[in-house]
Formats: C-alpha cells, structure tokens, sequence
C-alpha cells in the first residue's frame, strides 16, 4: 500500500471514529432528556458513566490527527480536513459535557414530581439530534449546503428556547415554590440551545474546509 493510499485509509478511519463518538453523543443527550423526563435516576448515572468513553475518543481522535499530519505531510485541503476532524471532537465532547449537566438535574431533582409534563424541552432534544446528525454527514460528504441549512435550524431551536423562556418565568410567577425546579428545567433549556450552537459551529467549519471562506452561521 502506497503512502497516499495508507492516507485515505487512515483518514476514513479517523471519519468512521467520529461517527461513532457522534451516534454516542446523540444517544447520550437523548438518554439525559428522557431520563428527565421520566425523573429516572438510574438512567441519568448511565449518561454520566458513559461521558469517559466519549472522553476518551476525543483523545484518540485528537492523536489519531496529530498522527496523520506528522507523518503523511498532508497538502493544504487534506490538512483542513485532518484539523477539522479534531474540532469536530471537540465540540462533540462538549455537547456530551451537557448531556450530563442534564442528567445531573435529573438527580438533582429526585423526590420532586415534574411541575408539568415536558413537551418542549422532549422537541428541543430531538431537534438538536437531527442536527448534529446533519452537522456530521456534511463533514463526511462535504456537503456545504447540507452544512449551511444548519442555521435555520438552529433559528428554529432559538425560538422554542425563547416559547420555553417565557413559558418558565409565566409559572415562576405564579408558584414560587416551584422556582427551584423551574430554573433547573430553564438550564435544561439553555444547554439544548447551546447544543444546537455547537452544531452550527461545526456546520461553518465544514463550510471553510470545503471553500476556503468563512460564514457564520450563528446570527
């Protein structure tokens, strides 16, 4: 096998891994909403217990980079794609950092009963999942498109996080003393939201390494 074939070997590779540390992520943020939602306690310390497995592949992936450019001298776009890949983890890691903020609420809250049923926190969840699904098929492909279409998506995140908002600080004001569990379920809220900006970060990271050009996809 030659050097260049050994290269795209390796790098596909390095792309099969970050799609398992993506499904694990994914998985992750649905297991710590649904372990909310169900106050399940048990479910919420598997989320946590699984956080040093996606720990420990945003490691391999980083060295596993670090390999590919030291010794196969990448050219310009192989290189963006290598360093992309290491961002890619990056930001997975972060997004399983606030799977388990939530599933640390779930344990927070045990004895307590739900104030209501959770509706728009459950979508929320799904709706970021579809887009860090998205976010990483668009690195695969390389897909711009694909990869731009992730800021609409996040301006429909942004307003169920703000029909959230206002629905918290409606009960706040009419049962103090369900604050405590209602700004728990507000924080809830906020780390889906930022879940979805990470996606978009790895949607404009996609978009540079396949154009050269950046665009920011936050606005």
């Amino acid at each position: 096998m030659d050097n260049r074939t050994n290269f795209h070997h390796s790098l596909k590779q390095l792309q099969s891994e970050l799609l398992k540390m993506g499904s694990l992520v994914e998985n992750a943020i649905f297991e710590a909403v649904e372990s909310l939602a169900k106050l399940d306690e048990k479910r919420a310390r598997q989320v946590i217990g699984s956080d040093d497995l996606i720990d420990d592949m945003m490691q391999d992936i980083e060295e596993r980079c670090l390999r590919l450019i030291a010794l196969q001298q990448p050219m310009a776009s192989d290189l963006r794609l290598i360093g992309m890949a290491s961002k890619i983890a990056t930001d997975l890691e972060r997004i399983a950092d606030h799977a388990v903020d939530i599933a640390k609420i779930t344990i927070r809250l045990q004895g307590e009963e739900l104030v209501k049923p959770l509706e728009d926190i459950p979508q929320m969840a799904g709706m970021v999942k579809v887009m860090l699904k998205e976010s990483l098929l668009s690195y695969t492909e390389r897909d711009v498109n694909q990869a731009a279409a992730l800021a609409e998506k996040d301006d429909e995140v942004d307003k169920l996080y703000s029909s959230v908002l206002n629905d918290i600080v409606s009960l706040m004001s009419t049962d103090i003393t369900k604050n405590r569990q209602l700004s728990s379920l507000l924080l809830v809220a906020h780390f889906l939201e930022r879940v979805a900006d990470h996606t978009t970060n790895i949607g404009e990271g996609v978009i540079y390494m396949v154009t050269g050009k950046r665009k920011d996809l936050n606005i």
